[in-house]
């Protein structure tokens, strides 16, 4: 078997929705897929056998992070990312591309970005061939070519210049990358700019790259500019290969985006809407150090499978986060997680079933009319 072959498998007849099998090196991945977030190589208040228990596939580690702290070589020194985090599953690592454009001062040039240190203030230099050095050194099974990430507004111009700059550091990276068991994914720009976007990924797809990513959404656009960049995006990236919208995690999002065709999704909302006592459910998301659930005796959702539904009640997280135990975003993040990944389960389940759209249109009946309800309470 290939170390790296994707396989679609099901296919909506009513609209753009997939199933498919990505194979890696550390396991093969069923998609459509959500990627918990693992930024410092470690999730948020859970362990990866609790990760691994909520039944995750891969988990997402972030590139500008560890590179600051602890570093590259240190990880490879420890025998790569999944020896040092004691995960054997499939990892990706983005590029450090959104966290750099992120930062308040950094200096962009044609050939990469200068920006300071968050600890110790030092200059650091970042472009194509650093980053795929970086990920090499980390190991993971899928890494992610170095973009500039374009903020939203932006103007057309601005757009089209970043653009061109993202496809010639594509071709920079492609060209740096050593390594045979990793996938190297392509990052697909082009703001809210339709001509812009189909221009990215025409000029990508040509590269022939083994997946490919949109990035530069969930940066403030909203959920109908989200839905039509991916609209206008998606049926230019070949069928035969996965297809990772970045950054995106709402469950509303993650349905409209499986709807248009895309495959993979990564957010840290479910770990950090857990820390703060926030979790999902089919009726739409509660907040637990609510009064209300002070005496309330159910698990947070009754058909909940997760470990959390099946021995605590909502009163025993209530008490957990009035009184700031530690446990208590540990027992919320589990179940966020558990519920998005669950989520995943059920829409591929109802791809292969043919009933993808009743399934989208049911939970998002009960689950808007959950948050309408308790946004009148």
């Amino acid at each position: 078997m290939k170390r790296f072959a994707f396989k679609l498998l099901s296919e909506d007849s009513s609209s753009s929705a997939r199933c498919g099998v990505l194979q890696t090196p550390h396991g093969p991945i069923e998609t459509p897929i959500f990627m918990p977030v693992g930024t410092h190589a470690a999730m948020k208040a859970m362990t990866p056998r609790q990760v691994a228990e909520c039944e995750a596939q891969i988990i997402l580690c972030n590139t500008y992070h560890l590179h600051l702290r602890p570093g590259e070589q240190l990880v490879e020194k420890a025998g790569g990312l999944h020896r040092f985090m004691g995960w054997d599953g499939p990892i990706l690592t983005d590029s450090g591309g959104f966290q750099v454009f992120s930062l308040p001062k950094k200096r962009i040039t044609d050939d990469g970005v200068f920006f300071k240190h968050e600890i110790t203030g030092e200059e650091i230099y970042l472009d194509p061939s650093r980053a795929m050095a970086i990920q090499e050194s980390l190991g993971a099974d899928i890494i992610m070519a170095f973009d500039e990430c374009i903020p939203f507004p932006s103007d057309r111009k601005y757009a089209a210049q970043s653009t061109r700059k993202t496809l010639r550091w594509a071709e920079e990276c492609r060209k740096a990358h050593t390594r045979s068991d990793q996938a190297l994914f392509a990052i697909v720009q082009g703001s809210v700019y339709e001509d812009l976007r189909e221009m990215c990924a025409r000029e990508l797809v040509q590269m022939d790259f083994p997946g490919y990513a949109i990035g530069g959404v969930s940066v403030g656009e909203g959920l109908e500019l989200l839905k039509k960049v991916v609209e206008f995006t998606a049926p230019h990236l070949p069928s035969g290969k996965p297809r990772y919208l970045m950054g995106v995690g709402l469950p509303e999002d993650i349905l409209e985006s499986v709807e248009r065709g895309m495959d993979m999704f990564d957010c840290v909302i479910p770990t950090r809407y857990a820390r703060s006592a926030t979790l999902f459910t089919n009726r739409g998301k509660i907040r637990l150090t609510n009064r209300k659930y002070r005496r309330d005796f159910y698990p947070v959702e009754p058909n909940c499978t997760c470990y959390t539904c099946t021995n605590f009640s909502r009163a025993y997280l209530h008490h957990l986060f009035v009184s700031n135990e530690v446990l208590s975003a540990i027992l919320a993040s589990i179940h966020n997680v558990h519920f998005y990944l669950n989520l995943l389960s059920e829409i591929r389940r109802s791809i292969k079933e043919g009933r993808f759209s009743s399934y989208k249109e049911n939970f998002l009946s009960e689950y808007r009319e959950g948050e309408k309800k308790r946004n009148k309470e």
